[in-house]
């Protein structure tokens, strides 16, 4: 007979949110040398529970004991092994005609080589050296065991306080499995009682509350330590080593199957294979419905499902420790032991806050950082060092940095400092002056909480762009384009038109900056040498915590929060909307979260900001992001009237603990739009929080792509009345008539009446 669906006989929820990584979106070279899509992520599908066979609730309990009688009697590793070794040798040895291996290995090369861009400066410390002595004994044993432990510590807790939080608990911990049917053990109570000789290897824990008992159905990950694994003299793991990994997988798949707590995707998991040198890893996955239950033979049963059902992946060996005994930070053994355990806590807790790609990408800033270090200058695609104009022209000439010590300032981003002044030249109200009180680092730029010198009570924000004589501007300087003219001239827009509203940012002052000393600049609208001397400067009203922050100290938004955040952005986007302003870059990093104190009460309010990449004409690009960008965008680069709700609905589904794809092209953000439109999954994680926003991404639904503009009205009108109440109270939004006149366009085009 072949098993039910969800073994446990009750109903529990899948884990279909959970993400497939960004950087299997497209085939890419493996480890194999061939080109395909990488296994090393968890599919959408995949993880969707066990397939569609296996999710079919029993009709009795006696399947459910039968199961569970099933995995009490498979516990003989040696027979196990007999019966699967010869097979998995045969998988292992290379195709003549091609070299390459049956077992393809779980990870691509690519995304190897991303994962150790993004993990530079991110420090993996193993304290517990691994032993260099050759000659067995217990103490030696035991010494190994508690290096694999530290050496796995290390690791988790480094993933953890980099992609995920900084601060906090971790929501795992390591034990040490025995044979199945037997209680896990940490290594300091195996080692007092005797029993270092009994422990299989390490695994990662998932803590349920505050039960710190380790459980198979917890598994998150497996570590099998090994005296030997090579295959002879080859770089591979031995058949003998594949076939313990598969059996204890196997065990974990089924105790997941049984769970009555767990909630993920259970058809799926990484078992990391060590000995004192070296490590690999194998993947076993695989729908467990179709695995014939034989209760007279178990094993067979376990072995023939492997051979014809379950997907195996098994990766090379490399070298984990060195002959000092420290790991191999960097390497390829260590990223692949690094990647397998990052999937694994994906798995478990969801998608991290910092993707793989997004701290890899800062790998360019680092090296440009390093170059100017080191002062290798090329002109072509480099920084270049400003240096005076006073030279022939053709000259070569030397730039010491004492010659100039504002040139490297100049070359890189521009840093203020808490409690500098700046002075900004205003065309319209003159010359300002602002105090840093903070800064604030989002992604490859500042922005800064500073007060007026006249009005020190209130906080404003500083965007500050980047300095007008840098050659070939690089892509962070165009961002910083975006951040300050762009933006400064759309808020001029809406602001011409007559349109405000108390959620969209307020100009306080834009202009350039004015340097101390005397100026040299040949022109009023040029610069001297000042590394100051020029720079664009806008300040806006009010000050908040971006909401990607918010959402990293604080989790998801309760059902409230979220209403609110949903009807705040709506109000501004329908309010730019009146004037055929579009967004374009809605996004978490670019929704403050501001608190209003009323007397002794606190509220928090919602507001969307950095409009630098709205669209106020058909030649408009908006920005692309992956992530939140409306489908239409991605595809045609351009905006359709409801591409900002689009956008706002997948900003809802994050903050309210949605999983959203990381992916890292086009093609596989489409998809996954598409997959989860057509699963319902946002609006049933939507609809978990608040019926409401469930109607409300069930209309854009069927918006989007569509020529039809969005019914703000309506939807504001039930979004207020969720809010505050009433339909009246919370709309504050004020309205000023829009009557251009003609001869006000003219002249806001720089035309007069009377010109030809």
């Amino acid at each position: 007979m072949k098993l039910g669906k969800n073994l446990n006989g009750s109903l529990r929820k899948s884990g279909s949110d959970f993400l497939q990584n960004n950087i299997d979106a497209s085939p890419a070279r493996s480890l194999d040398g061939s080109f395909r899509k990488s296994n090393s992520v968890i599919s959408a599908h995949s993880i969707s529970g066990i397939s569609a066979s296996s999710q079919i609730i029993p009709t009795s309990r006696r399947m459910y004991k039968m199961l569970k009688d099933f995995r009490r009697k498979l516990v003989d590793l040696e027979l196990f092994t007999q019966s699967l070794e010869d097979w998995v040798l045969e998988k292992s040895l290379a195709d003549p005609a091609s070299g390459k291996q049956s077992f393809r290995s779980p990870f691509l090369m690519d995304e190897l080589c991303r994962l150790d861009l993004a993990l530079e400066g991110v420090l993996f410390q193993q304290l517990c050296r691994m032993p260099c002595s050759s000659y067995a004994s217990d103490d030696l044993k035991e010494d190994e065991f508690l290096a694999v432990e530290d050496f796995l510590h290390a690791i988790v807790n480094g993933l953890w306080r980099t992609f995920w939080r900084k601060s906090g608990p971790l929501p795992f911990f390591l034990s040490c499995p025995r044979p199945p049917g037997s209680k896990f053990y940490s290594v300091e109570k195996a080692i007092s009682r005797g029993r270092i000789d009994e422990l299989c290897g390490l695994s990662l824990i998932s803590k349920t509350g505050n039960d710190l008992h380790a459980h198979w159905d917890q598994v998150m990950e497996l570590a099998l330590f090994r005296s030997e694994i090579l295959s002879g003299n080859d770089l591979k793991l031995s058949p003998s080593s594949i076939c313990e990994a598969l059996f204890y997988g196997i065990h974990v798949l089924i105790s997941r199957s049984l769970s009555k707590y767990c909630t993920i995707g259970n058809d799926s998991i990484f078992v990391l294979v060590f000995d004192s040198k070296f490590g690999g890893v194998v993947k076993l996955g695989g729908d467990l419905g179709k695995l014939e239950f034989n209760s007279a033979n178990p094993c067979q049963s376990v072995v023939e499902w492997l051979k014809c059902h379950a997907e195996i992946n098994v990766s090379s060996v490399d070298q984990i420790w060195n002959k000092l005994g420290n790991a191999s930070w960097g390497d390829l053994g260590t990223l692949q032991v690094i990647l397998a355990t990052f999937y694994s806590i994906v798995q478990w807790n969801g998608p991290p806050r910092k993707s793989i790609a997004s701290l890899a990408s800062d790998h360019s800033l680092r090296l440009q950082k390093r170059r100017l270090e080191y002062r290798l200058i090329d002109n072509g695609n480099a920084p270049v060092h400003f240096q005076q104009a006073s030279h022939v022209q053709g000259e070569i000439v030397e730039v010491e940095q004492s010659d100039n010590p504002y040139s490297r300032k100049r070359a890189s981003r521009l840093k203020l400092k808490q409690g500098e002044i700046l002075v900004l030249e205003d065309q319209s109200q003159g010359q300002k002056s602002f105090q840093i009180q903070e800064s604030l680092a989002l992604g490859n730029h500042f922005i800064y909480i500073a007060v007026s010198v006249d009005n020190p009570t209130e906080l404003l924000t500083v965007y500050v762009g980047a300095h007008p004589s840098r050659l070939e501007p690089s892509w962070e300087d165009m961002s910083l384009w975006y951040q300050v003219q762009r933006q400064t001239k759309v808020l001029n827009t809406l602001r011409q038109e007559g349109v405000s509203s108390k959620y969209l940012p307020e100009i306080i002052a834009s202009g350039r900056i004015l340097h101390s000393g005397s100026c040299k600049k040949q022109t009023p609208g040029g610069c001297c040498d000042h590394p100051l001397c020029g720079t664009p400067i806008l300040v806006t009203s009010p000050v908040g915590e971006p909401l990607s922050l918010v959402l990293a100290h604080d989790g998801p938004l309760s059902s409230e929060e979220a209403t609110r955040c949903c009807r705040d952005c709506l109000v501004a986007l329908r309010t730019a909307a009146l004037v055929n302003v579009q967004h374009g870059d809605i996004c978490p990093e670019n929704i403050i979260c501001i608190v209003n104190t009323q007397g002794t009460r606190s509220k928090l309010s919602y507001m969307p900001i950095s409009w630098g990449r709205a669209v106020l004409e058909d030649r408009d690009s908006p920005a692309i992001n992956l992530q939140f960008s409306s489908s239409h965008a991605l595809q045609h680069g351009k905006l359709c009237p409801s591409s900002d709700a689009e956008s706002l609905v997948y900003l809802l589904y994050f903050v309210c603990g949605g999983t959203m794809e990381q992916v890292d092209s086009i093609e596989s953000a489409l998809q996954w739009r598409e997959r989860n439109w057509a699963k319902r999954s946002i609006q049933q994680q939507l609809g978990e929080v608040s019926a409401l926003l469930k109607a409300f991404a069930d209309y854009v639904d069927s918006l989007c792509g569509t020529p039809y503009p969005v019914d703000y009205e309506i939807w504001l009108k039930r979004l207020h009345r969720a809010v505050d109440g009433s339909t009246d109270r919370g709309k504050m939004i004020e309205e000023v008539a829009i009557t251009l006149r003609l001869e006000d366009v003219a002249e806001s085009s720089g035309t007069s009446g009377g010109g030809t």
